[in-house]
């Protein structure tokens, strides 16, 4: 096998035909790599992915060939996929103010170019799920919010309303389902790839807590920040600790690493109901 490309997450190798797409337990908070790994993250990716990819299969195709036919060394953290085109867009779903999207509603009093009406709050419940696309941004690079219009100058307005449309299905979908569960996904994103056929094809992960927002619904209250079944204890945890956001990042102390990796089980566990 030869490895293709290392992402800040998951490596991919060539394997014949077919690629390996192979979830390490690296973790990134703002773009950039930490130093630290969360024990059993890339296996909980992994599993909680194919998961949901089975529970969307209806809504849109997916790349995965295999999760057991890849090599002893990366089982239960492997998958083995189809090539794809990867699309230069990051598809974004919001179904609640938060993170880079309360920043720029702050800042423009619109998200991706959707003027929104004011007075909203941090973690206020949007009228309807939006799309709010981003860059693609290379390792060490911030990804940035760009307008559906952009979207259009990137992949032409069929793909673009195609991708949209996708991006909304798979989060009404992962929010319903979450919900039956207590749990609120409060945004979510995902990886959109073409086939040689020209089908448009989910890749990647979908719903992790990498890719996701996660909150508990009983404990939700709009106007503050929400506790998190995700990564965004970490970037509290990082922010605190007065890291400028640039590398090089600082260690993560054990017992930030425990509740990570708590938390990353209690959704698998919460969403999937199986133990982990």
């Amino acid at each position: 096998m030869e490895l293709v490309h290392q992402g800040k997450v998951r490596d991919l190798y060539a394997d014949g035909d077919d690629l390996l797409l192979v979830a390490s337990d690296r973790l990134s908070v703002y773009d950039v790599v930490l130093p630290t790994p969360i024990p059993d993250k890339g296996a909980i990716l992994t599993r909680l992915s194919l998961w949901w990819f089975e529970r969307l299969a209806d809504l849109v195709p997916n790349q995965v060939i295999s999760a057991t036919d890849v090599p002893a060394e990366f089982a239960g953290r492997a998958i083995r996929v189809r090539r794809l085109d990867m699309l230069p867009v990051e598809c974004v779903a919001r179904g609640y103010l938060t993170g880079g999207g309360m920043r720029e509603y702050e800042r423009t009093g619109a998200v991706s170019g959707i003027p929104l009406g004011p007075g909203l709050v941090e973690a206020q419940r949007l009228p309807e799920p939006l799309f709010t696309p981003s860059t693609k941004a290379p390792a060490g690079a911030h990804d940035e919010p760009i307008s559906f219009d952009q979207v259009i100058g990137e992949v032409g307005r069929e793909t673009a309303e195609a991708i949209r449309d996708i991006t909304l299905a798979v989060y009404r979908r992962g929010a319903d389902l979450a919900a039956e569960r207590g749990v609120l996904i409060a945004d979510t994103k995902i990886e959109i790839g073409r086939a040689p056929d020209g089908t448009l094809v989910l890749a990647d992960e979908v719903l992790t807590p990498d890719s996701s927002r996660f909150w508990p619904a009983d404990d939700y209250q709009p106007g503050r920040p929400q506790f998190s079944f995700d990564k965004q204890f970490v970037r509290d945890w990082a922010t605190g600790a007065g890291w400028d956001k640039k590398s090089p990042p600082p260690a993560v102390p054990d017992d930030v690493v425990a509740v990570t990796r708590a938390r990353y089980i209690d959704i698998y566990e919460r969403l999937t109901g199986e133990a982990w």
